[in-house]
């Protein structure tokens, strides 16, 4: 198969003030609809085969900013769901526990729709995607770009990497960002990561 681009969304007033936004519809700021504008012309630039976003409002519209046509909803793109920490920020989740970590601790229960999920959970469906991903009739030019979140995105190339889902802490990655997940000699890389256009 082609490369994998990777896209996250761009800016929300939750993503700005860092509230943990799993389930909760927030949509793009003007700021944020702008960083993925200036998305386009780099994924005009390539041959896109399919392309997937999760089904969150602000996935969504960043793919139809950033040109994406026939993009397929997957819910395996959806954000972390952080249980009982949505909206609220690392600063206030560590005043109760002051060691906690996302990547190794996971969450706290939430309401019975939204119980949380652990970093293997995470990376159970990162390999979901990946399965669906590699699916894709591609071209060894072509990519398939996936619209999603900043903390379901690290663990997804963490998973790509074959490494275990908590190393998605090693990769950090704005908002309105864009990374590419290839191939060298048989062995998957990180051909670029978190690249944000000049405005």
């Amino acid at each position: 198969m082609g490369d994998l681009l990777l896209v996250r969304h761009g800016e929300t007033e939750w993503s700005r003030s860092g509230r943990h936004t799993g389930w909760t519809d927030v949509p793009l700021t003007a700021h944020g609809r702008e960083e993925a504008r200036r998305l386009a012309p780099l994924v005009r630039s390539l041959p896109v085969r399919a392309a997937f976003a999760s089904p969150r409002q602000r996935a969504r519209e960043t793919a139809g900013l950033i040109g994406l046509t026939d993009v397929r909803i997957d819910p395996d793109l959806q954000e972390w769901d952080y249980g009982g920490y949505e909206g609220i920020t690392t600063a206030q989740i560590q005043r109760e526990r002051p060691e906690w970590f996302l990547f190794t601790d996971g969450v706290a229960p939430g309401p019975p729709d939204h119980p949380g999920e652990s970093p293997e959970q995470v990376g159970a469906r990162a390999d979901r995607m990946l399965a669906k991903a590699r699916a894709v009739d591609a071209g060894s030019e072509e990519v398939v770009v996936l619209v999603s979140h900043g903390h379901f995105l690290r663990v997804l190339a963490a998973r790509w990497l074959r490494l275990p889902a908590s190393a998605g802490a090693l990769f950090q990655l704005g908002t309105g960002a864009l990374c590419r997940l290839g191939i060298e000699h048989g062995r998957p890389v990180i051909a670029g990561w978190n690249v944000r256009p000049a405005a």
